[in-house]
């Protein structure tokens, strides 16, 4: 298959890959690559796709992709480029009386407009008599001088490598401006950035027809991400003022709903809901294609669950006030108790393994203590696969995006595994307002 070089945005670079491989399964597009040659310090990757129109299918949702190029060749220096451009002049040939246009970039250096006419001139051995058009040319070629990653304090005299190349398509990065949160009507204090919402509906292969649900759906965001793409969703809480808009940053606005038709997704929308996950009223058996979630974890907002500290007290429950059934008046709240970080996510494993079709895909954050994660943290559960685990660190601790796939029905009673140590995420929301202090078994 021919060779395409993908140019990546250069932020969050373990989400990279995972994102390509999600794109992959989307387009239904087959790719190779040597998972070997990818750097996190570098935004490009050599890959092979069966033609340059199924590698414009490819990138055309990509998040953290800028640009597909048809790869011409590559080098330490020009010499070395143009050397290995001469050797296939057949190449050219397609090009020569068509419009036409370059483009020069420096990836870690600014690259001055001096600099940039310096190297397009130097391609003038290929000699192509068509105009130039700097606008919608019928062929773009891209050169980058990759010097290394912008804060790296290094001199950067001579660049690492050439990259040359014919520009085919490019990603979705525009989508990250259009759902900005601060541009939203309605915006809450766990409202997820729109970068990283998009590249989860990507994760979740969220497309035309597909049902996705997020437990724990708070202020939204998944809904707009996922819907863009085509998805039908819906989301529940145990907090209803989310939903609803009576909090939050800006309120007073009529919550969600407020940004569904802000984006004109309401239609894609099926319903947002209120009740405890855990005595949810689903009916049984498989329904989602994805399930898409950021489930509390105790920083903004802790997560609860329907109960009472001293147990069930059914006298209460009964109580009747003002000749009305306390569980029945408006006024109403029921009781909560804290919902430690490890049942939530042995429980939404639990809840993926029967609600999830097979092949459909749980795609959840993860907290964790940096210095203390180790990949056995993640319970498992015998119908579903890790398909990817990238890391946002924030210091003392990080969080995970963990993508799981259920490749098997689920049969019996078949549960969620949980790790037999303490992992990083038990107690999370203890240990970051301690200043994540090492575990003691006083402390434990």
């Amino acid at each position: 298959m021919p060779l395409f070089l993908v140019y990546f945005a250069h932020f969050h670079e373990e989400f990279r890959l995972p994102e390509l491989d999600s794109l992959s399964v989307l387009e239904n597009v087959p790719i190779a690559y040597d998972p070997a040659s990818y750097s996190p310090e570098s935004p490009f990757l050599l890959i092979q796709v069966e033609s340059a129109a199924q590698a414009v299918k490819l990138v055309r949702r990509g998040i953290l992709i800028r640009f597909v190029l048809e790869y011409w060749g590559s080098g330490k220096t020009y010499d070395e480029l143009f050397s290995l451009l001469k050797q296939t002049p057949e190449r050219w040939s397609d090009f020569m009386t068509c419009s036409f246009k370059f483009t020069v970039d420096g990836f870690g250096r600014s690259l001055s407009q001096e600099e940039k006419i310096s190297v397009i001139e130097s391609f003038s051995f290929m000699a192509f008599k068509g105009p130039i058009k700097m606008k919608n040319p019928d062929a773009e070629f891209f050169v980058c001088e990759e010097y290394g990653e912008p804060d790296n304090p290094l001199p950067k005299e001579t660049p690492k490598m050439i990259w040359f190349g014919r520009l085919l398509g490019q990603g979705s990065r525009d989508l990250i401006d259009k759902f900005d949160v601060k541009k939203r009507k309605y915006l809450g204090n766990t409202t997820m950035d729109a970068e990283l919402s998009l590249v989860m509906a990507n994760q979740a292969l969220a497309r035309n027809g597909a049902l996705v649900y997020d437990p724990f759906v708070g202020t939204g965001s998944f809904l707009l991400t996922c819907s863009h793409f085509g998805a039908y969703s819906m989301g529940s809480d145990i907090d209803g003022r989310q939903i609803r808009g009576t909090a939050g940053f800006r309120r007073g606005v009529d919550g969600i709903s407020a940004n569904l038709a802000q984006y004109g997704l309401a239609d894609r929308v099926l319903d947002t809901v209120v009740f405890d996950i855990c005595r949810n009223p689903w009916r049984d058996g498989p329904m989602f294609d994805a399930i898409v979630t950021d489930p509390p974890y105790g920083v903004r907002a802790g997560a609860k669950r329907l109960g009472r500290k001293n147990g069930t007290l059914p006298e209460l429950s009964l109580k009747v006030v003002d000749g009305v059934e306390n569980h029945r008046r408006s006024d109403y709240l029921p009781p909560t108790v804290p919902y430690e970080m490890s049942d939530v996510i042995g429980d939404l494993l639990g809840f993926a393994a029967e609600k999830l079709v097979v092949g459909g895909r749980l795609v959840y954050w993860l907290p964790t203590v940096a210095g203390e994660y180790d990949p056995k943290d993640l319970p498992v559960h015998p119908v579903l696969r890790v398909v990817a685990n990238s890391e946002q660190p924030f210091g003392g601790w990080s969080r995970r995006l963990v993508t799981m796939e259920k490749f098997a029905p689920l049969q019996g009673d078949a549960t969620a595994e949980l790790p037999e140590h303490a992992p990083a995420h038990r107690n999370f929301r203890d240990r970051y307002f301690s200043k994540f202090e090492a575990i003691t078994p006083e402390t434990e």
